[in-house]
């Protein structure tokens, strides 16, 4: 299978890449950080595109230059917490372009290209566990994330679009905020939940318990 990984440098995008190229996908892994990028692609023996997602021209690009699709996996993420008084800018910004807008472009220019039966994967957020002092923009970015899937599942009907919604992950992300909460999953576990999904029917969301 073809399958593309947005986000592939963070926790979930590289446990994903691992997973799947262990069931023999052909991978392109895309990220921000290309001295990660391309140490993960030589070690999976993947193509590797680095890419912005806050530039829709960066996202367009990426996409016209991959083979027809079979999975899609947007796995690219920012929180940046901070209380709404001091709300800045550039962190509003960056947590939108990674949560929502990149994950727009890929819609955008993604769905059509996909094969066949093809599946995208968009990382989400239960509103109950992110409904938390400072992560107003995330939780917002989130909440916006799933309603544009809910339309595009109605403007693309027979494309499988999946919004995955884990618990808590250990992934690097969590360095924002400064602790890792108990109980939280390893990356690999979403991973692998992704992985078992694809082989079932297509359903709109995927909530992952542990």
């Amino acid at each position: 299978m073809n399958t593309l990984i947005i986000g592939a440098t963070g926790g979930i995008g590289a446990a994903t890449a691992r997973v799947l190229a262990a069931q023999g996908d052909t991978l392109t892994l895309s990220g921000r950080n290309e001295a990660t990028l391309t140490a993960l692609a030589a070690e999976l023996g993947a193509a590797h595109h680095a890419a912005d997602v806050g530039y829709e021209s960066h996202v367009r690009a990426l996409l016209e230059g991959v083979p027809p699709l079979d999975t899609l996996v947007y796995a690219a993420g920012a929180a940046l917490p901070e209380p709404l008084r001091d709300a800045d800018p550039g962190h509003v910004r960056a947590v939108w372009n990674a949560n929502y807008f990149g994950a727009l472009w890929v819609l955008k220019h993604g769905l059509g290209r996909l094969a066949p039966g093809g599946r995208v994967y968009l990382l989400g957020a239960r509103p109950e566990l992110v409904t938390a002092r400072g992560f107003s923009q995330y939780a917002a970015s989130k909440v916006a994330l799933a309603r544009a899937a809910e339309v595009a599942r109605l403007e693309h009907r027979g494309v499988g679009i999946t919004l995955v919604l884990p618990p808590a992950v250990e992934t690097g992300l969590w360095a924002q905020v400064g602790r890792v909460p108990r109980g939280a999953l390893g990356p690999d576990a979403v991973a692998r939940a992704i992985v078992a999904d694809r082989a079932g029917e297509v359903q709109a969301e995927l909530r992952i318990d542990g």
